[in-house]
């Protein structure tokens, strides 16, 4: 049941998008072209406290016109270990450092159509250091109680797989002391 690919061609390319149809061949011989997204990976942290709130972000999102919690997350940029993107990515959008981050999951949201990957890690404390650097990202942060995320989900409050991905698994993970 393996597609067979035959060859990629690119049409349209620039920093951050590489759209490229595909030459298909399915295990029954027939052939279609597949359109495919390529991006470079993401990176982001799960951080919370030891009230069991977990820092998020509130946006607007304009390609769906839609408000969501998020977790702190972006692109990796070149030559940048992920581990190091995500602590950066949630200084410059919440305004906290994160403690030591540790792996947590990686995610491909959408891999019918793309090869995206979004690290995720996972620190355990902040420090608070001003406010963020990228102050256009969110209309506020905040620390959400862990116990909220299936009620946030549940309103459309949270709608990103990839934030939805990992606060589920970090509920199922045993509570630390």
């Amino acid at each position: 049941m393996r597609w067979q690919v035959n060859s990629e061609e690119p049409l349209y390319t620039d920093r951050w998008l590489d759209l490229r149809v595909a030459d298909v061949e399915l295990p029954d011989g027939r052939h279609l072209d597949h359109r495919l997204i390529r991006t470079v990976a993401g990176a982001g942290a799960v951080v919370t406290d030891d009230r069991h709130r977990v820092l998020m972000i509130w946006r607007h999102r304009f390609i769906t016109d839609s408000w969501g919690w998020e977790i702190p997350i972006g692109r990796v940029e070149d030559g940048e270990e992920p581990m190091a993107a995500a602590a950066r990515e949630a200084e410059e959008e919440t305004g906290w450092r994160p403690g030591p981050l540790r792996p947590l999951l990686s995610v491909q949201p959408s891999n019918g159509i793309s090869d995206s990957v979004h690290h995720i890690f996972r620190a355990d404390h902040a420090v608070h250091i001003g406010p963020p650097t990228d102050p256009w990202e969110a209309e506020r942060v905040e620390w959400v109680p862990l116990a909220d995320v299936r009620e946030l989900i549940v309103k459309g409050d949270m709608v990103s797989g990839t934030c939805m991905a990992a606060l589920l698994y970090v509920l199922t993970e045993p509570r630390r002391p």
